[in-house]
């Protein structure tokens, strides 16, 4: 028994050392043992495609960007929504909408009346807040009416309008226009 043994660990410390010191075994030797492991370069091109194809589909169906995009479409409808509630408090107060050179720019404060009053501390920004991506405020003759306007990203947004406003966003493949109106 003690010779068997002696034997066996004898073969596997030469199939160690030969394979240390990159002496010639044949493939056969090396898979008979068991300090000759690995991968072939075959192999481990074929699993790296396949990781690749994998993620990459992965990727494309879930694209980040698309997300971004529906988030700060999400941002503009709450600021429309916000800025249509002080001016709705504003006219109100006031009976009329204020007159768009009343609109302040974003982040200022919206004021009007005799004594000013305060109905909007910050005035929102787009999240983009540059080009067309900025909110626009069109008010009727006579300060009767208005039409709250924001461009948005995702052109497959449900809540955008019917008919593009193409005076404002333009590009209607890749920006379309969500109107929010006075009551």
């Amino acid at each position: 028994m003690r010779k068997f043994i002696n034997k066996k660990i004898a073969k596997l410390l030469n199939c160690f050392i030969a394979t240390t010191e990159k002496n010639n075994l044949t493939m056969q030797q090396c898979n008979n043992r068991k300090f000759c492991k690995g991968f072939t370069l075959v192999e481990l091109l074929v699993v790296i495609a396949v990781v690749g194809i994998l993620s990459g589909t992965v990727i494309t169906l879930i694209n980040p960007a698309n997300y971004l995009k529906k988030g700060r479409d999400t941002q503009r409808k709450s600021d429309l929504s916000v800025i249509q509630s002080a001016l709705e408090i504003f006219k109100a107060d006031l009976g009329v909408y204020p007159f768009a050179a009343q609109i302040p720019t974003c982040g200022n404060p919206l004021i009007g009346g005799a004594p000013a009053s305060t109905y909007l501390r910050r005035y929102p920004c787009d999240p983009r807040n540059t080009g067309q991506h900025v909110y626009r405020y069109v008010v009727s003759a006579g300060n009767a009416s208005y039409s709250l306007i924001a461009c948005l990203e995702n052109t497959s947004d449900l809540q955008k309008d019917p008919t593009n406003n193409s005076a404002y966003c333009t590009g209607g493949t890749t920006n379309w226009s969500y109107t929010v109106q006075s009551p």
